[in-house]
């Protein structure tokens, strides 16, 4: 009589089946939700450990600070889901802050206009030179900050000049208040819903998605690959020099110090946010989760009070480079499974 051996129920394929679903499905949520998650443990904890911190004020302070991030990491989610990179925001922000505050001279109309138009034709060159040359995004990014650095510093004498926002009604844009936030805060949520619906709802969203995740395939398939990249270029830059406007209203002047270093604050969030460097998989609502993160970070750092806030940058970086190994642990096992 030969021994037949009984697998143990837990060992069935069944069983490791689900086990394999289950644990695919936690990397979905820790891959998607991650930074909302640890959003909610900081507040929570901040709450505790701080009077001040879960007030209506310091929450009002937070958002609005971060809503100029938000509208610049609003495009880089798009450009980094493409596969790309946009080194040049930070130098378009400043640029669109200064021309919006000279523009403000000649009207409302003209402060807005005048930064969208030239850094939307900044983010438009930037896509044409990748899309059509296949030049890597880093080099053409980073070609542009060191020009439009140089543009806005040329503008303003290098840095000598500071010009003031003249027009009031652009100002109250930056500064006027609804329901104890100022604009710029609906203003960014409002596109960061359109951003939603645009990369979830539309074909230009899943362009997006199919170039990030493999470009050659998708240019199989007929996607149009290079008007694709050339449009969210276009959005990034246009978003960089709105943020820019937005936040020369609120300061009633075009600071030209601002936005060193600022792409990567940006790109930290977005990633942080979970939207994979190597691109094909991201989302808007994990961006706007990093953004607030970033600022949650900030104003607990504020409420120690013993650190300074250089300290921010030492945090943000180190959630960062987790969050990234987390992502390639993450992709491993969900390539395994």
């Amino acid at each position: 009589m030969t021994d037949s051996k009984v697998v143990p129920a837990f060992e069935t394929p069944a069983v490791r089946g689900a086990g394999a679903a289950r644990r695919e499905r936690l990397g979905h949520v820790l891959q998607h939700h991650g930074a909302l998650i640890v959003l909610v443990a900081l507040v929570a904890a901040g709450s505790v450990a701080f009077d001040f911190f879960a007030t209506a004020e310091n929450a009002a302070s937070v958002v609005v600070s971060s809503s100029f991030l938000a509208v610049i990491a609003l495009g880089m989610t798009f450009v980094i889901i493409s596969g790309g990179i946009d080194l040049s925001v930070g130098s378009l922000f400043v640029l669109g802050g200064v021309l919006a505050a000279y523009g403000s001279q000649a009207g409302v109309l003209v402060a807005l206009l005048l930064p969208l138009a030239v850094c939307g034709t900044v983010g438009l060159v930037q896509g044409l030179i990748i899309a059509r040359t296949g030049m890597a995004p880093f080099i053409v990014t980073l070609a542009g900050l060191l020009g439009v650095r140089g543009l806005m510093l040329a503008i303003s004498d290098e840095g000598a000049t500071t010009y003031l926002v003249k027009d009031p009604a652009f100002a109250r844009l930056g500064q006027g208040e609804l329901l104890g936030l100022t604009y710029p805060v609906y203003i960014a949520a409002a596109l960061a819903l359109l951003g939603m619906l645009l990369l979830q709802r539309t074909g230009f969203g899943q362009n997006v998605f199919a170039i990030g995740g493999n470009e050659h395939a998708a240019t199989l398939m007929g996607v149009p690959v290079a008007r694709t990249k050339v449009l969210v270029y276009l959005m990034s830059g246009l978003l960089a020099g709105l943020a820019g406007a937005l936040n020369a209203a609120r300061l009633s002047s075009g600071v030209t110090i601002l936005g060193i270093g600022l792409e990567l604050d940006v790109i930290a969030a977005v990633v942080i946010g979970g939207t994979l460097l190597t691109g094909g998989a991201g989302g808007v609502t994990g961006t706007v989760a990093g953004v607030l993160l970033l600022g949650v970070i900030q104003s607990l750092i504020n409420q120690i009070g013993d650190l300074t806030s250089s300290f921010q940058q030492v945090v943000s970086g180190g959630f960062l480079a987790l969050v990234v190994i987390a992502q390639r642990l993450l992709s491993k096992a969900q390539r395994l499974n």
